[in-house]
């Protein structure tokens, strides 16, 4: 259980509001649920930016086949002991 509580959909402005609503709709399509770190990392708009843009940025390298890809983050996630 993490320390802090994941960021709600239902806090901040308007924009603030269907911009979070987009991404945990789009990572409960992708994984099936809302991953902590995507929520905590929501509390700052700048840091959650960012992580935004790495991800988007290595889903989308085509420099690496993409099996290839697949194999090397469930390398990464045993070795760590990350469920995903």
């Amino acid at each position: 259980m993490a320390r802090i509580a994941g960021a709600s959909v239902k806090q901040g402005g308007p924009l603030r509001r269907l911009f979070l609503g987009l991404v945990y709709w789009l990572t409960r399509r992708r994984l099936g649920r809302v991953i902590m770190p995507v929520q905590v990392t929501a509390h700052h708009g700048k840091i959650f930016w960012g992580y935004l843009q790495m991800e988007q940025s290595q889903m989308s390298s085509k420099l690496v086949d993409a099996k290839l890809k697949g194999l090397a983050e469930l390398r990464v996630a045993t070795l760590v002991g990350c469920p995903f």
